[in-house]
Formats: C-alpha cells, sequence, structure tokens
C-alpha cells in the first residue's frame, strides 16, 4: 500500500509516539479488507509502539479502530481506508492516540473535556475532498480526548450502499447521534471555507503533521454543546455509544 518513501517518512512520524497503540481491524474477503490489512501490517512493522489486531467485530467492513493502548476508551474508528486527502488524518490519529500532543490550543482541548453528555459522531469523506480532513480531525481529536464523545470516520466510496440509503448527496456528511447534521449547515467562518490543505512533505525528525486552524475546532465543539439539549438526544446518544464500543 505505501511506497518506500511513504514508508520512511511515516517511520520518522511514528517515532514520535510516547506510547502504545493498537489497530484493531474487522475485515471480511472482500479486496477493500486485503488492502486494509496490508496497510495496518505494513504500519505496525514501522514501529514497535504500534500492534496490529484482525479480531475485530464491527458491521461495517472493512473499517479500524485506533487505539490508545492503555486506555480502551480512547479510540476512532476509520471505516474504508483513509488515504489521498486523509492519509494525514490517520497520522495524526495514531500520534494522538500515542500520547504526541496536538498542536491545538489548550483552551480547545479543555473545553472538548469539559463537554457533558454522549456524542456518537458518524462522518463520511471521500477521497478527494479537500475540506474533509479538517472536519475527521476535529472530531478524532474530541474522541481521543473524552472518552464520552466516539467518531467513526467513513469512506463513502467503499461504502456506497449505505450512501444512498443515507441519502447523501455530498461530503463532508456528519451524523450526530443518529441524526443528520452535515456540516454545510455548521456556519464555518469564512477563513475555515477558503483554506487549502497542504501535502505532507518529507519532515524534520522531530516534527509532526499540523491539524488545521481553531476555527474548524471550535465550530465542532458549539455544535456538539447545542445538538445535546433534550432527554430524547441523550438517551439515543447513550444507545448510539453502547452499539459502536461493543464492535470494537
Amino acid at each position: 500500500m505505501l511506497d518506500a518513501a511513504m514508508q520512511a517518512q511515516l517511520k520518522t512520524y511514528l517515532g514520535n509516539l510516547r506510547e502504545g497503540v493498537e489497530l484493531v481491524a474487522s475485515l471480511d474477503d472482500s479486496e477493500q479488507s486485503r488492502q486494509t490489512r496490508a496497510l495496518i501490517e505494513q504500519i505496525a512493522g514501522l514501529h514497535d509502539l504500534v500492534t496490529a489486531r484482525f479480531d475485530g467485530t464491527d458491521s461495517r467492513k472493512p473499517s479500524f479502530v485506533i487505539r490508545r493502548a492503555s486506555d480502551a476508551n480512547k479510540w476512532v474508528r476509520f471505516a474504508g481506508l483513509p488515504m489521498g486527502h486523509e492519509f494525514t488524518s490517520l497520522v495524526l490519529a495514531m500520534l494522538w492516540a500515542g500520547g504526541h500532543p496536538p498542536k491545538v490550543d489548550a483552551d480547545l482541548i479543555e473545553q472538548v473535556r469539559a463537554l457533558e453528555g454522549d456524542f456518537h459522531f458518524e462522518m463520511f469523506f471521500s477521497l478527494s475532498c479537500h475540506n474533509c480532513p479538517d472536519v475527521v480531525q476535529a472530531l478524532t481529536l474530541m474522541a481521543l480526548e473524552n472518552p464520552r464523545i466516539t467518531a467513526t470516520l467513513i469512506e463513502g466510496g467503499t461504502f456506497q450502499d449505505e450512501v444512498e440509503r443515507r441519502d447523501i448527496m455530498a461530503v463532508p456528511a456528519t451524523f450526530l447521534n443518529g441524526e443528520r447534521s452535515t456540516t454545510a449547515r455548521w456556519n464555518w467562518p469564512k477563513s475555515c471555507r477558503s483554506s487549502t490543505r497542504t501535502p505532507m512533505r518529507a519532515p524534520p525528525k522531530s516534527s509532526a503533521p499540523r491539524p488545521r486552524s481553531r476555527c474548524w475546532w471550535s465550530a465542532v465543539v458549539r455544535r456538539a454543546r447545542r445538538r445535546l439539549s433534550t432527554p430524547r438526544a441523550r438517551a439515543s446518544a447513550r444507545a448510539s455509544r453502547r452499539n459502536a464500543s461493543a464492535g470494537s
């Protein structure tokens, strides 16, 4: 899956890990699952702190959880292969799960940790979407910083039947506790909407990829606070979280 240059680059990034990371995959006999296994095995072979398992039971296949080895409550799930624009998101998820501090304002991290309630996010992206990584990375960090938040990040091309069933016409598209909450309605600041991605480049030894600007994180946190305001919504969130945790 990864050529020699990408493997060397990723190995350098993984040098920033401070503790163990587990990759737990749920696979079937499809070609997409074969590719997912190959990618996970390659990644696990690049650093001793990364381990791979293939006994996951999630209903979406292929998918895999990235979680902190010392704390199973800190995890994020990718369904489908996070390549293309999302490869940086995959790297950041592993680094954050492995204890590398995110380059995000401390006050935003505290806001995420202080969120009360259960939030289960399902977010659909495409490999050619320029704006999707902003939302993927925001939800990833939230899930890894608050044990009552889960994030499942779904590559729509792999799960086309689900895309059609849920009437998803554009990405990024986000569901919170089972209800549609497409990011196009989140009133992103103009500075966020107009920003562009920077491709991964050969890094200095001590560097790590950077997430997007502050405004994206703030928008997601504000949205989460507003959505969980009724007893029905809270009950739905608890049920969604139980279902998500059962399939790791």
